[in-house]
C-alpha cells in the first residue's frame, strides 16, 4: 500500500502569515551538553503549515478544536487537479461525482516554496461552498495557506464552510499527489479551546467502496 505523506515539514524555514508566531524548535536540554536525555521545545502559531481551522477561528460562537468531529478527517477523499486556475469556479467541478467521496482537496501548486509566504493564492467563489454542501461535501482541503483570499478582511469562504459545518484543512502538500481517490487520515492534536490544530496528513490508496 502505497502511503503519500502530504504534510509541510516543519522546520524554521516554514513560512508563516505576516505577523504570526513564526516556527521555532529549540533544545531545552541535550545529552551532548550533560543532560540525561535530549528534550526539544516549540514556538509556534496554530495556523502553521498543515492545520485544521476550528469554527471558533472566525466566530466567537463557533465550536474550539478539542470539540472537532473527528469522521471528518477520516475517510474516502477526492483529490481535484485544480493547476493553472485564478479561481476555483464551481463550473470547474460541476461534471464531479462527490457523492461517495464527500471529502475534497484541491491541488493547486500555488504555493510550492515553503520557505516564502505567497504574495497571492486562487480561491473558490462565494457560491462554491453551497454547492459542496448540496453534494454532501463534510471537509475541504487546500494546499494553500488559507480558503480565503490573503488580503481578505471578511473571509466569506471560513463563515460559510463553517455555517454548512465543512471542515477546513489548510496547508497541504499536494505536489506529487495525482487526482483521484484516496483514503484520507489527517487527525488533528486535540488543542482544548484553540481556534485551530496541527496535523499529521496522509494518503493511502483507495481500494475501494
Amino acid at each position: 500500500m502505497t502511503i503519500r505523506d502530504i504534510t509541510i515539514p516543519m522546520c524554521d524555514t516554514l513560512a508563516c502569515w505576516p505577523g504570526d508566531t513564526p516556527f521555532r524548535f529549540s533544545w531545552t536540554c541535550t545529552k551532548v551538553e550533560g543532560a540525561t536525555v535530549n528534550v526539544g521545545q516549540l514556538n509556534l502559531s496554530v495556523h502553521t503549515g498543515t492545520h485544521a481551522d476550528s469554527p471558533f477561528h472566525v466566530d466567537d460562537a463557533g465550536a474550539k478544536s478539542d470539540a472537532f468531529d473527528l469522521d471528518r478527517f477520516i475517510g474516502a477523499a477526492r483529490v481535484i487537479d485544480l493547476r493553472g486556475r485564478a479561481r476555483l469556479r464551481r463550473e470547474d467541478l460541476s461534471a464531479l461525482d462527490l457523492a461517495r467521496t464527500p471529502r475534497v482537496l484541491f491541488r493547486t501548486d500555488a504555493w510550492t516554496d515553503h520557505t516564502c509566504f505567497p504574495a497571492s493564492i486562487p480561491v473558490m467563489d462565494e457560491d462554491v461552498p453551497a454547492w459542496l454542501h448540496e453534494q454532501g461535501v463534510v471537509l475541504v482541503g487546500v494546499d494553500v495557506p488559507s480558503v480565503d483570499a490573503l488580503d481578505s478582511k471578511t473571509l466569506p469562504n471560513h463563515h460559510a464552510l463553517n455555517r454548512y459545518e465543512i471542515t477546513i484543512l489548510e496547508g497541504l502538500d499536494l505536489r506529487d499527489v495525482p487526482a483521484g481517490v484516496y483514503d484520507l487520515l489527517a487527525l488533528p492534536i486535540k488543542l482544548v479551546g484553540a481556534d485551530g490544530a496541527l496535523v499529521r496528513a496522509i494518503l493511502r490508496d483507495w481500494t475501494g467502496f
